[in-house]
């Protein structure tokens, strides 16, 4: 969906200037669609959330009855994931990892580690072995494998099939599989391989990467005498921002890896989406300041812009957008700015002209205090944004349960332990403390400073 659900669109327009921009978002449609993708898998596949693609508390909380787990790719995620989603089973991947953050792991109890490189195992060995020396650790080899049928040709992002910093090469595979059988690290156990190609493919491209991966594993395994549990093919279902109406084939990819895993009847499959399960359910909402005319072409300004949706410049595309026409009097003395012509290009508030929102959107008639509220803004959005850059202040952050459940928002964290507090007005349900503490948590991973602030406030 890229128009806001009626309970988005109603709190979009019932907040008041001053409370926005705000990222809302529909914990009941997420469920709905998770519901959707959970059904259209076979029993054999696990589905772990990359916890990287949205990591709100709240969204982590609405997945748990959804996946089998989360993967996590940082101290700071493991330690906040950890608390959002007590005794959910993680997977600790990602490249660079460092010894307190394997130290961290080890302490918390993860229950797999994706190893991405040589030297990375030593080191999980050697920590592992003071640490937890009672305990065999779950070891997933992480491999840049090569694709030659041209199925990472049209992906967004590519992590793998050429050179990159992530996982293993494949030529070091018979050193990694013998360190890890042949009692040089008996606390270390092989359980399975792990590749994530590629990101932003279509359910084919998907399937034919997926029975690539398997088969080098097992192929690995046969030549190996090894028994290898468990194979992870990664993420990276496709999201089209140009054509959001266009989703992901659920239903197909389940039906290739039900193929798969019948194939593979020793193994375990294992995916880990996390752009295509959150993206649709999150609604970045603002208001246009000024409707501007330059050189015979017109720009609507809005409050906010891409320090908090970092999306449509990351990725270049135009951020789906609807424009929903405000009925409020018009509260000012000094006129109403309005468009001439029939489409703007949205763009925000910042000294550069690459705050571009989005480019070419209908809107005739576009005037100042109208709103506009971008989709498909539930995944790497605010999270990846650069929050600070001209110190504007924070979103607010609204989380809405349109089948009928809690709701609740919180507010944007401006530099003063006052204006947060002020931020929590009309709070559905929690204590405004409840509230402050967890919007630390979003903007720096941790309460203590928010705390500090609010103390010295």
């Amino acid at each position: 969906m890229t128009a806001p659900t009626p309970a988005v669109r109603e709190r979009a327009l019932s907040l008041r200037a001053e409370e926005l921009p705000a990222y809302i978002y529909d914990l009941g449609a997420l469920r709905a669609h998770m519901a959707e993708v959970r059904a259209a898998l076979p029993e054999r596949v696990e589905l772990y959330y990359a916890a990287k693609a949205n990591p709100e508390p709240e969204i982590l909380a609405a997945l748990r009855p959804y996946v089998d787990g989360y993967e996590v790719s940082s101290g700071g995620e493991l330690a906040h994931v950890g608390k959002a989603v007590p005794d959910a089973p993680l997977a600790f991947g990602g490249p660079g990892k460092t010894p307190k953050e394997i130290t961290q792991a080890l302490e918390i109890g993860v229950r797999r580690f994706h190893v991405e490189s040589v030297y990375e195992l030593h080191m999980l060995a050697g920590l592992a072995a003071d640490l937890a020396p009672e305990r065999r650790i779950a070891v997933l080899a992480r491999f840049n494998l090569p694709v030659d049928d041209g199925s990472l040709d049209g992906s967004s992002l590519a992590m793998g099939g050429r050179p990159t910093p992530f996982g293993l090469d494949p030529e070091q595979a018979d050193e990694v599989v013998a360190l890890l059988t042949d009692g040089t690290y008996p606390n270390l156990e092989l359980v399975g391989v792990h590749a994530h190609l590629a990101s932003g493919l279509e359910a084919p491209e998907q399937l034919a990467v997926s029975e690539a991966i398997v088969t080098w594993a097992a192929q690995l395994a046969w030549r190996h005498r090894v028994g290898l549990s468990e194979v992870t093919i990664g993420g990276g279902m496709a999201v089209d921002y140009a054509a959001p109406e266009r989703r992901f084939d659920w239903p197909a990819y389940g039906a290739g890896l039900a193929r798969l895993a019948a194939a593979h009847p020793a193994l375990t499959l294992r995916i880990e989406p996390g752009r295509a399960l959150t993206a649709y359910c999150g609604w970045y909402a603002t208001e246009v300041l000024d409707v501007k005319h330059s050189h015979g072409e017109e720009f609507a300004v809005v409050r906010g812009g891409t320090h908090h949706l970092r999306t449509p410049a990351t990725k270049g595309h135009d951020q789906p957008c609807t424009v929903l026409r405000s009925d409020e009097p018009w509260p000012h003395p000094w006129p109403r700015s309005a468009a001439r012509g029939d489409r703007v290009t949205v763009t925000g508030q910042l000294c550069t002209p690459k705050d571009v929102l989005s480019r070419d959107v209908p809107a005739p008639g576009l005037r100042s205090g109208d709103r506009v509220v971008f989709g498909v803004a539930g995944a790497y959005a605010w999270n990846i944004s650069h929050h600070d850059f001209l110190m504007h202040p924070h979103p607010e952050f609204h989380f809405l349960d349109s089948a009928g459940g809690v709701e609740g928002s919180a507010g944007g964290v401006d530099g003063a332990g006052e204006v947060a507090l002020g931020a929590v007005e009309g709070v559905v349900s929690g204590t405004a403390e409840d509230v402050v503490v967890g919007r630390a948590e979003r903007v720096h991973g941790r309460g203590e400073r928010l705390l500090g602030m609010v103390e010295d406030g």
